[in-house]
């Protein structure tokens, strides 16, 4: 899995021609900021002339009435007005003086339009974004979709962003316009309401479900028997990890939840789809063929340019969300917390902000705070003066990749050739001349295999005979994704900020299509529920875990799960509710398919196991217990792994001096644990050595090796080489599994089996070769004890977690390449994390790749609901996006150590906060 630690990348044939223009420009920026060349006062000006102005007055056209605009010590702004087409119009020029460049940014993401600004290292980037065709849709959907009263929204939103574009030179805007003009004549265009609408299908690609395993299962046939494939996918454990609604079902003739319900398991639950017979299940289509074995793995990789610039898409993306109900809680109302995990970035993905009506009325709705996107009106997580609610992914496989029989004048279904639809796009590239590229599609989607030169020359010599009798040219891959069609998310939002209780609360859920998430709920009168929304695809064959044969319509989508039978739950008896992208419900008590690739649970069941140890004999939860559970960094795969360890013989003596550390740890992962820095090290090793020879080589991420030897070794010479050569010693052909916590399900079973086909490793000259499950872990544990003494210095009293796991916030443009000394003048950070991949305090990091974090808790909240102003809530950076602002980063201390600030909300309380006021006068 990628983390977005570079620049919005071009694909690699793309990378050397944009290396030079890069560099150029990141030495422009230099002097620029520095000043040099200019002189440090105009550089310094430079600076400050983009830094919003927060006190006074300012005219605002199309205003109709004085708005005004409260900022606390953060920067975080309450906006007040009279009407609703004013608050939105004051929303988007409060963003655009905090945010612009990250609006243009995304917007040029969503559209394709990178090269506009970045010049001929974002083509290809470019070219796979038109291909998927998210501006496309965005536009239909604003043209043909939404509800006349959104457009209205996102009309005066647009005209708010202009007014603040409205006469300022690009220098004015953002100080990052400086750099780009002096390399390219970029000029910034006006705001369009479509542009905030296209943000939600990049925000959907992040959270798009399981098309990456797809691709991965359909790789492993290479190499892996179908029995090791579903060991390495096993089924979700229901059994040591409760799902969302812990019984029952939806009946589908009423729509109603039935927590008693019994359900019988419905024909949605197809399992014809067997890993290692081929796509789709079908026998005939062999998934290990060298043309689609090829095809799948440079696809994988062209999928992995987009999530870089977005964050990373996997087993780790998700969030924590809880609600408990007032019996349990120290207010005697109920209390919500919130924290989504993503991709970190600078600035953070999320704004927050106030959004009220003076008098609240049939004409002026809206009395909501909470987090929101720069570019976008309304509030997507928050709480209202009646309600809160939080959103966490809810995983649904929404997504589908199809094998596609393909020749010269079309593509095969059922015996008969169909012929494509297409369309020319063309590429402005800055400094360079424009592309033009074809895009086509199936009856199923875009064909995103067209996006690669090595598809294209896989998918002609593509050994299909097997597959289809007739061959012809050879496979493409075509994208069916739910996201690619027009829908109602940007209603459900205004619907979900004036909602008043669970029946408008569902209704607004009926239209949040896409991404499909979980939703939480509470309310002031002491009610808590769940509703899982989303367009759910019901397929007619097959069960989504592997592409689909094309070419056969028997595996098309007959359609979406009616929203009236997807599950709900409305004050449960057990008191609370958490979600943390597990399961939603067994699938033996529910008669469609969400998918078949849950998380696996580890968070949500200690977050259960808290709220349970909470609540046990008669004890309440208050607003800090809720904030403490979130900062909670405990690792599910130490309770396991550990104890064993401990009981390996160990005879070298630096070894078993690193083994000590495990002695006595209670599996915490605070930044300055030693034993908790040595035990992931020695996690990170057993899984290369039990598993990375052994993953074909199209799986394999990028790791990080040791080239140096050690500075204070002092161990035998072989051993102290040991790192020198692990780069070199690695299999070509192998992969690194990421470390996930699906992988805490696939050695679970395997540590009760000593003499497990896995364990077994090949030897050399320094190790021999392991045959048992102690024999690995043995030499895992060495491994890690070099490994660290690299990092981290011989003596092990000195090693921390924190100085492996670390956060760096980086510039998520001119910041992520160049000389240090530009990313220090952009960049903030490092800060030594705690916590760990699949504890509750998810910072991440992919085992495949090293230590460093790349997601986190993008942000935190706990809502006291009914009294709001006892709220609190943090972001990961600031509220400015000015990389000299005052407000670029100041939250991600109190971030870092798992605090949080007083939420104002009500009018007293914001007043009583307020650190500058702004009136916007018409």
């Amino acid at each position: 899995m990628p983390s977005n630690t570079s620049a919005p990348p071009g694909k690699k044939t793309a990378k050397k021609k944009g290396r030079r223009a890069r560099l150029i420009l990141v030495l422009l920026v230099l002097a620029l900021v520095a000043g040099i060349g200019f002189g440090g006062y105009w550089g310094v000006s430079t600076v400050r002339a983009s830094f919003p102005q927060t006190t006074g007055e300012i005219r605002l056209d199309n205003l109709s009435a004085d708005v005004e605009v409260k900022r606390d010590a953060n920067g975080v702004p309450q906006i007040y007005a009279d009407n609703e087409t004013d608050l939105f119009r004051a929303q988007g020029y409060v963003q655009a003086q905090d945010r612009f460049y990250e609006m243009d940014v995304r917007r040029h993401v969503t559209a394709g339009r990178l090269s506009e600004m970045f010049g001929e290292s974002q083509v290809d980037t470019d070219a796979f974004l038109r291909t998927l065709g998210w501006r496309r849709v965005a536009q239909e959907e604003y043209d043909k979709v939404l509800s006349p009263e959104t457009k209205k929204y996102l009309k005066a939103y647009a005209e708010g962003v202009n007014a603040y574009l409205k006469d300022r030179a690009p220098k004015d805007v953002s100080v990052e316009y400086a750099a780009l003009a002096l390399t390219n004549d970029y000029a910034i265009e006006p705001w369009t309401p479509v542009d905030s609408v296209a943000w939600l299908k990049a925000m959907a690609w992040d959270l798009r479900g399981n098309m990456q395993d797809e691709i991965d299962r359909s790789l492993m046939t290479s190499r892996l028997s179908a029995k090791q494939i579903k060991q390495l996918y096993p089924e979700y454990p229901y059994a040591l990890h409760q799902p969302i609604l812990d019984k029952g079902a939806v009946d589908g003739s009423t729509g109603k939840f039935d927590p008693k319900a019994d359900a019988t398991e419905g024909d949605g639950t197809t399992t014809g789809d067997t890993p290692g017979t081929g796509p789709g299940g079908s026998s005939g289509s062999s998934g290990s063929s060298g043309g689609v074995s090829s095809q799948l793995g440079a696809l994988s990789e062209v999928l992995d340019t987009v999530p870089a610039l977005l964050g990373p898409n996997g087993n780790g993306i998700g969030s924590n969300s809880w609600v408990v109900a007032g019996k349990y809680t120290t207010s005697g109302k109920p209390l919500l917390a919130n924290d989504p995990h993503l991709a970190p970035q600078l600035p953070s993905l999320w704004y927050q902000m106030g959004l009220h009506c003076r008098s609240v009325s049939e004409t002026c709705r809206y009395d909501v705070a909470g987090y929101t996107f720069s570019g976008m009106p309304g509030v997507i997580i928050g709480h209202n003066d009646k309600i809160a609610w939080g959103l966490t992914n809810l995983g649904a496989d929404v997504t589908d990749l199809y094998l596609e029989k393909i020749g010269p004048d079309g593509y095969l279904v059922d015996g008969k050739v169909k012929p494509f639809t297409s369309r020319e796009e063309t590429i402005k590239v800055a400094g360079g001349t424009d592309r033009k590229i074809t895009v086509r599609s199936t009856g199923h989607g875009p064909l995103v295999s067209d996006r690669s030169s090595e598809l294209e020359k896989v998918g002609q010599k593509a050994p299909v005979g097997n597959a289809a009798p007739d061959r012809g040219t050879g496979y493409g891959v075509s994208l069916q994704w739910t996201a690619l069609q027009p829908g109602h998310s940007m209603d459900a939002i205004f619907a979900l900020d004036r909602a008043k209780d669970f029946t408008t609360f569902r209704a607004a859920a009926k239209n949040f299509e896409v991404p499909s998430q979980n939703l939480i709920y509470a309310d002031a009168e002491g009610n808590i529920g769940y509703q899982s929304p989303g367009k759910i695809p019901q397929r007619a064959t097959g069960d989504g875990t592997l592409p689909a044969p094309g070419w056969d319509s028997k595996y098309r989508w007959k359609g979406y799960i009616p929203f009236e039978k997807l599950p709900y739950e409305y004050n449960p008896e057990r008191g609370y509710i958490v979600t943390a992208n597990q399961a939603v419900i067994d699938q033996k008590t529910y008669p469609d398919l969400l998918t078949k690739d849950w998380g696996y649970g580890s968070r949500s069941q200690r977050i259960n196991d808290l709220i349970e140890s909470k609540i046990k004999d008669g004890g309440k939860i208050s607003p800090d217990d809720m904030r403490t559970m979130q900062t909670d960094n405990r690792s599910e795969i130490a309770t396991l792994l550990n104890p064993l360890l401990l009981k390996i013989d160990i005879a070298d003596p630096q070894v078993r001096e690193a083994q000590k550390l495990l002695e006595g740890w209670d599996y915490t992962q605070e930044p300055d644990s030693a034993a908790a820095a040595y035990f992931n090290a020695v996690w990170r090793n057993v899984l290369k050595l039990a598993f990375g020879n052994k993953l074909p080589k199209e799986l394999r991420a990028e790791g990080d090796c040791i080239s140096v030897r050690p500075a204070d070794a002092t161990g035998p010479v072989d051993e102290q080489n040991r790192l020198v050569r692990e780069c070199g010693q690695r299999d070509p052909d192998s992969a690194q599994p990421d470390g996930g916590d699906r992988w805490y399900e696939v050695v679970r079973p395997l540590l009760k089996q000593e003499k497990n086909e896995w364990w077994t490793t090949p030897g050399n000259r320094l190790d021999p070769a392991t045959e048992t499950r102690d024999q690995l872990l043995a030499r895992a544990m060495k491994d890690a004890r070099w490994e660290l003494t690299a990092k981290l210095g011989k003596d092990v009293s000195t090693w921390s977690w924190g100085r492996l796991h670390q956060l760096t916030l980086k510039n998520q443009t001119l910041g992520t390449a160049g000389p240090g000394v530009v990313q220090k003048l952009l960049n903030r950070g490092p800060w030594n994390l705690g916590g760990g991949e699949a504890a509750v305090d998810a910072t991440g990091w992919n085992a495949a790749g090293g230590y460093e974090v790349i997601w986190v808790p993008s942000m935190r909240m706990v809502v006291n609901v009914g009294d709001w102003d006892k709220s609190r809530w943090v972001n990961l950076t600031g509220a400015s996006g000015h990389a000299f602002h005052s407000n670029y980063t100041d939250q991600t201390d109190t971030w870092a150590k798992g605090e949080l600030y007083d939420w104002a909300y009500g009018k007293a309380a914001v007043d009583a906060a307020a650190k500058d006021t702004l009136t916007l006068k018409p």
